[in-house]
């Protein structure tokens, strides 16, 4: 039915255009990754854009849940409150090259909307000025703007914005026609998208996000966007259609048209603290290493995305200038045009791989060497469906056994396991709770044997795993084991608190008492960062002198959330 049209760029409609962008990019998600060609043709810039708006969304969202009696009318945020969460939720979930410029975009315009010390800027002069500061701040951001790309389709957006009359419907309608134009005509400005015959992956994403804008303040989707379909032209007068001009998404084989010039192996992302001198030099650096690089954000926290042949730099270099996390390093692949010349075939896909869930670096970096295909998991950031169906693409396997290792993302896993079996990917969802319960199942996975053998083996491998964690109290709160203070030790065995203490240690002790009161072969510690110094070999001892036969094995887990968590087998 019809979307009800805002009037005002107010916090309803930072919030309707959130939702509508996430629903309009989810139609073309598909679509955007098969003609993503630019800068590297690895086939996940719809994807990419997907998960930073959903991650925009979902700051906004927790925004409202927040403003029960809000600071806004009819207990709503205020609109800075809503445009600065869209902007730090993009930032913080921004997802590859094009999802890190939409990020700066929208914390361009946030920076219009939210401006301190100035009335709300809701009418469509506010808009104008909105799409002008977003186009010119994401240019900015980018080392080395290239013309054919998001940037050149912001800009046109910009400028068709700066030129309408009349509300924010009207302007919306204009940024999104100059937006459709500029992108039909991306092909003439990169030669790699006319050899492709593929208008820009990122400004078609562009494009949607904006027919999202024009729908949330008119309640019309523009008819170019019904069903998905790409559009340069559009509904509301303007330039051709791509299909009409010989433009189209490409197959598989398009990224071998492309070009085997050859170029950085891998894409390094992360999170960083820094101040702005800092950064300043990062840019320099990272400029030095590789290309495609976008360094987004401010106020203390910055989004950074390169691509390096050597990524441990890329990292060096982000600690020098403060304190990096949420690090990501994919490689491009054998069959990304980056990596291979324009001759070689495409990789064949393996016949099984392994998809986990994992809560710290330290763990990621066990499941990897152990042959699985991580996926990190950050405190209070849980992962979403999509990023776990780009993992499991991403493992390019027959079948796929996938360990979410977490019971809260059950969901999430089984819309994940679901979305890719209708790719024709075979997937089997263990429902591992745990870190600890992957561990196991990992144990004893046997890729030569059978499908079906090596998931029961695996499901009974975790299933046989009882599994606790240890965690600091945030907040008072009843429990199965009386009530909490916050700052107090809680000592979770299978998902409830079983032991409520003072002392990290000693708690931790009880909890393997407690567990192996019932029995047990092998007792697994996986430490976070914040763990105390010397707890793994009080354990240890304590095992080794109360519990005869039983072994222990210790891996640090990084940044996990829980200070310990336990597994006895």
């Amino acid at each position: 039915m019809p979307q009800v049209p805002q009037t005002f760029f107010d916090a309803l409609a930072v919030r309707t255009w959130c939702g509508l962008a996430l629903r309009a990019l989810g139609r073309a998600r598909e679509e955007i990754d098969a003609i993503n060609v630019y800068p590297v043709a690895d086939g996940d810039t719809g994807t990419n854009l997907y998960l930073t708006v959903e991650s925009a969304t979902t700051a906004v969202e927790a925004v409202f849940t927040g403003h029960a009696a809000g600071s806004g009318p009819d207990g709503t945020p205020s609109l800075a409150d809503a445009a600065r969460a869209m902007a730090h939720g993009a930032l913080i979930g921004a997802r590859g090259n094009s999802g890190t410029i939409l990020a700066q975009l929208l914390r361009g315009m946030a920076q219009v909307l939210a401006a301190e010390g100035e009335s709300p800027r809701t009418d469509a002069e506010g808009l104008r000025l909105a799409l002008r500061h977003a186009a010119d701040s994401a240019r900015q951001a980018v080392a080395h703007p290239v013309e054919g790309t998001v940037l050149s389709v912001a800009s046109a957006a910009a400028d068709a914005a700066g030129e309408a009359e009349g509300d924010c419907g009207a302007v919306a309608k204009a940024a999104y026609q100059g937006a459709c134009t500029a992108l039909a005509a991306t092909p003439g400005q990169l030669a790699v998208l006319a050899r492709a015959g593929v208008v820009d992956a990122g400004g078609r994403g562009l494009v949607a996000v904006l027919a999202a804008l024009v729908e949330t303040f008119t309640g019309e989707t523009p008819a170019a966007e019904r069903g998905g379909r790409a559009a340069a032209g559009g509904s509301m007068g303007g330039s051709a259609d791509p299909d009409a001009s010989g433009l189209h998404a490409r197959g598989d084989s398009c990224a071998e048209e492309v070009t085997g010039s050859g170029g950085p192996a891998f894409e390094v992302i992360y999170l960083l603290e820094a101040e702005d001198a800092p950064v300043d030099r990062l840019r320099q650096r990272l400029d030095a290493l590789g290309d495609s690089l976008v360094v987004v954000g401010g106020d203390g926290l910055w989004n950074v995305h390169v691509h390096v042949d050597e990524p441990g730099a890329a990292v060096e270099a982000g600690v020098e200038a403060g304190r990096p996390y949420r690090i990501r390093i994919t490689h491009f692949g054998a069959d990304d045009v980056h990596a291979r010349g324009g001759g070689r075939p495409p990789r064949e896909r393996v016949q099984r791989a392994v998809v986990a869930v994992v809560p710290g670096e330290g763990l990621a970096g066990l499941y990897a060497e152990a042959g699985a295909t991580p996926v990190l998991a950050r405190p209070g950031e849980p992962p979403a469906s999509g990023e776990l169906v780009q993992a499991v693409r991403r493992a390019h396997a027959r079948e796929v056994v996938l360990l979410p290792n977490d019971a809260d993302l059950r969901h999430t896993a089984a819309a994940a396991a679901e979305q890719a079996r209708a790719e024709g990917i075979r997937v089997a969802l263990i429902p591992t709770r745990s870190a600890v319960q992957g561990i196991a199942a990992l144990a004893v996975h046997e890729p030569d044997r059978r499908f079906d053998e090596d998931v029961v083996s695996m499901t009974s491998a975790a299933g046989a795993t009882r599994y606790a964690e240890v965690a600091v109290a945030e907040r008072q709160s009843w429990t199965m084991a009386g009530i909490c203070q916050a700052g107090d030790v809680l000592g979770l065995i299978d998902g409830d608190v079983a032991v409520i203490g003072a002392d990290v240690t000693a708690t931790a002790e009880t909890v393997v008492d407690r567990m192996l009161a019932a029995g047990g072969e092998l007792v697994t510690l996986v430490l976070g960062d914040e763990a105390p110094e010397g707890v793994a070999e009080r354990i240890e001892a304590r095992v080794r002198e109360a519990y005869l036969a039983v072994d222990t094995v210790v891996y640090h887990g990084g940044r996990q959330g829980a200070l310990l968590l336990i597994g006895v087998e």
